[in-house]
């Protein structure tokens, strides 16, 4: 398998369903690397310790997490089962940005945003990162998100271990859209991931 196969599998198996090849994940979303290295190769999905080594080192977004003692490995954040990362609510900067696509805005400035399938809302630190995850879903645009106004109406505020902030949820007055990033887009919209 590719660095890039095994990081499309592992997202699956350690976000979304590790129940497809015999694992089960702790209550912070932790499993052996040695069952998760055998459960795979039964399920036909071969790779070894050093190529799951290099997929967490090259990661650009750093999807995974090995534990301090090498025993264990995660997904840093994006589950769509339940886990409790252990992470400690941390003020953000006055703002973040959200990546998603342009047909998506009405829903959003009506609704919010909401976690859909997964446990909650990702926001990023920069415009290119934002403009690269709405790409995924049609043309990108990015949503300025006044995260600081929302702490200090005491919405709760997370940072994954590899950067990535996490909230339950943003009402849509804690919401703006800049065409500006939406003309960044139309010129340069980014890979797609």
């Amino acid at each position: 398998m590719s660095v890039r196969e095994v990081s499309k599998f592992l997202s699956f198996v350690l976000r979304h369903a590790p129940e497809e090849i015999g694992i089960k994940l702790d209550h912070a979303g932790w499993v052996r690397i040695d069952d998760l290295l055998a459960k795979s190769k039964k399920a036909g999905k071969r790779f070894d310790r050093a190529m799951l080594d290099e997929v967490v080192a090259t990661s650009d977004k750093k999807r995974f997490t090995i534990s301090e003692d090498g025993r264990f490995v995660r997904a840093a954040q994006g589950h769509s089962i339940k886990v409790e990362l252990g992470l400690v609510p941390k003020e953000p900067p006055q703002v973040l940005f959200h990546g998603t696509a342009a047909a998506s805005l009405d829903s959003i400035f009506a609704t919010g945003l909401e976690p859909r399938g997964r446990q909650q809302v990702h926001l990023s630190m920069d415009i290119p990162t934002a403009l690269k995850v709405g790409g995924r879903h049609g043309r990108p645009v990015v949503l300025t998100v006044a995260a600081s106004e929302m702490w200090a109406a005491g919405h709760q505020f997370w940072q994954a271990d590899n950067g990535v902030w996490l909230t339950d949820r943003v009402d849509p007055a804690f919401l703006s859209f800049d065409q500006s990033y939406d003309h960044q887009a139309q010129e340069s919209p980014g890979p797609k991931l």
